[in-house]
């Protein structure tokens, strides 16, 4: 899962792109509300962090924007602001959540992760394909309860095969969602990592459709 952070406090920004990066995510950053813009236009997100109180363009100019390019992507604005009539503009200008500072940053994984359930159609933090379970909130994952190692990366791209689960998923949009914007992005690494999951969950769980991509899926289902 890919996330953005638009916060212009550097020490903030930087706090919350670690605690983003050590929960699993690939995670990208700005500080302003034009470089977020241009980010959020050209990027695509599994979900953005945006403060309303930026420099050069403030969050909810940012987000009107987003939305009126039907750019759907969750956002949930994060501000020093408590005032509900800001909160109710945030919501207007298209926000699907809120946070106000000073805050917990275990609520704040909790809110990201629940928008993206949401998005891809799920209603609790552990998605289940088959005997498979990928525990969303502890980045872990179980075959038959038992614990199964993963590498960060390799969690990353099995949440979001996970995430979106029996839909084939392209090369390329594998290498956009699980790689943030300065990864030496090669595709040829999703093969590698392909290779590691079959052998540490098994091999007809992550199926290829040649020429289309890859897609998880439940083998006793599709063998029944």
């Amino acid at each position: 899962m890919r996330v953005l952070v638009i916060e212009d406090d550097p020490d903030l920004n930087r706090q919350l792109s670690r605690a983003l990066g050590d929960a699993g995510y690939a995670v990208d950053s700005a500080t302003d509300g034009e470089e977020g813009h241009f980010l959020g236009e050209t990027e695509p997100y599994d979900v953005i962090v945006l403060d309303l109180g930026l420099p050069k363009l403030d969050g909810v100019t940012v987000l009107e924007r987003w939305r009126r390019d039907d750019n759907a992507t969750p956002v949930l604005i994060l501000t020093a602001r408590d005032r509900w009539s800001e909160k109710v503009a945030g919501f207007d200008a298209g926000a699907d959540d809120y946070l106000t500072k000073p805050f917990h940053t275990e609520e704040l994984l909790a809110r990201l992760r629940a928008l993206t359930r949401r998005a891809a159609g799920h209603a609790t933090s552990t998605i289940d394909c088959g005997n498979l379970s990928v525990d969303t909130r502890g980045a872990r994952v179980f075959i038959d309860g038992a614990p199964v190692k993963l590498t960060s990366h390799e969690f990353r791209m099995l949440s979001y095969l996970a995430h979106h689960q029996d839909r084939v998923i392209s090369r390329s949009e594998l290498v956009e969602h699980i790689y943030d914007q300065d990864f030496d992005r090669d595709s040829n690494t999703i093969e590698v990592f392909v290779g590691r999951l079959r052998k540490k969950i098994g091999p007809d769980r992550i199926e290829t459709v040649r020429g289309l991509g890859y897609r998880l899926t439940d083998p006793d289902a599709r063998s029944a």
